[in-house]
């Protein structure tokens, strides 16, 4: 008799059944090759880029912040810092991301980060029904609504994402 290979939550996933938030999970092989984790599991998922986020730790001013924009776009830096009430913003070393998250980079979920760091989600999520993040680990990640993400982070919208 063959034994079932157990499936191991992460912090976000556990987060998410604990708090009775809805989500689906959809793992994928991850290649370490890859040049942009986003883009890989958008491709992976066959999922469009743009309902794919990926998770960004930033500085603003001395604190340290998240910022949640599409795959296919860029973080814009002032917007983040504006939308935070901070002069400026520039990105956390990776150390730093890792160290504040509890998450490896490529995998670093926007859910259950080990500090609670104000977090922005940009704009353009709420133009989909659903949306994609890391699940907290490569080569996995979840599918929720904007607003359910909202309610797992403490998120705020703004636009702060650019192309």
């Amino acid at each position: 008799m063959m034994a079932k290979k157990a499936t191991v939550g992460t912090p976000a996933t556990l987060a998410l059944a604990r708090a009775g938030i809805p989500f689906t999970p959809h793992a994928y092989e991850h290649d370490p090759a890859a040049g942009s984790f986003g883009l890989e599991a958008a491709e992976a998922l066959g999922v469009p880029p743009e309902r794919v986020f990926k998770t960004l730790i930033a500085r603003a001013d001395a604190v340290v912040v998240v910022g949640i924009v599409p795959v296919v776009g860029r973080l814009d830096l002032k917007a983040l810092a504006a939308a935070v009430g901070a002069k400026r913003a520039v990105l956390a070393d990776a150390a730093v991301a890792e160290r504040r998250t509890g998450y490896v980079v490529g995998g670093i979920s926007p859910i259950a980060q080990r500090s609670r760091l104000r977090t922005v989600l940009d704009a353009s999520a709420c133009d989909f029904e659903t949306v994609y993040v890391s699940g907290g680990r490569r080569g996995l990640d979840i599918e929720l609504t904007p607003e359910d993400l909202i309610t797992a982070t403490g998120a705020t919208l703004a636009r702060i994402g650019r192309d």
